[in-house]
């Protein structure tokens, strides 16, 4: 804990000024608290480290923003904190790459089911089976695999918890993977 009798905001004054000590003695009173939100938020300690050090970086060139009126300093500081832990989240989601439903179908060997089950299902089966699944369910996978919502954005469309899109969306699937198994059990006897 920082033995710095000066405030938090005096501190952020004094970073202001360009005083490394200050930024040190703001670090070493908040880093625990920081990265601990950083830690919850991300889910992994390195990107965690990350996040504080861009945060406290951050500080130290943006302290001239901060204004004591509007937030306490370590309000101030755990925002910064949160936002760059968003960043991060979206710099995960935007590296993740979508791949057509088709890609890398032939890297599987023959013993592969669902290559064989692709090999013979058609869009009429896959029709079929959608339309067979109750209307909350379908509409909630139409809206996700289909048109690209989020289950948030799905949530707030229809009206519904979060919990209730998820559990739809989980139980319509499992319904369809049954469903379209199911078709192909009986293309394999013809």
């Amino acid at each position: 804990m920082s033995s710095d009798p000066r405030s938090d905001e005096d501190l952020i004054v004094a970073i202001q000024q360009r005083d490394v000590r200050a930024l040190e003695q703001l670090y070493d009173r908040h880093r625990v608290l920081a990265y601990s939100l950083a830690l919850r938020m991300l889910g992994n300690s390195g990107d965690a480290e990350d996040v504080l050090q861009e945060a406290f970086i951050n500080v130290w060139r943006a302290a001239g923003s901060y204004r004591a009126e509007r937030s306490s300093g370590r309000s101030w500081l755990l925002s910064i904190v949160h936002h760059r832990s968003i960043d991060k989240l979206r710099g995960r989601q935007s590296r993740l790459q979508p791949a057509s439903l088709e890609e890398g179908i032939d890297a599987a060997d023959d013993t592969d089911v669902w290559r064989q089950v692709a090999q013979n299902l058609t869009g009429e089966d896959v029709r079929r089976a959608m339309d067979s699944l109750p209307v909350e369910q379908r509409e909630t996978i139409e809206l996700a695999y289909f048109r690209g919502y989020t289950h948030t954005q799905i949530s707030e469309m229809m009206a519904v918890p979060l919990g209730t899109v998820k559990g739809r969306m989980r139980i319509g699937l499992q319904k369809l993977k049954s469903l379209l198994e199911g078709s192909q059990t009986g293309l394999a006897v013809d």
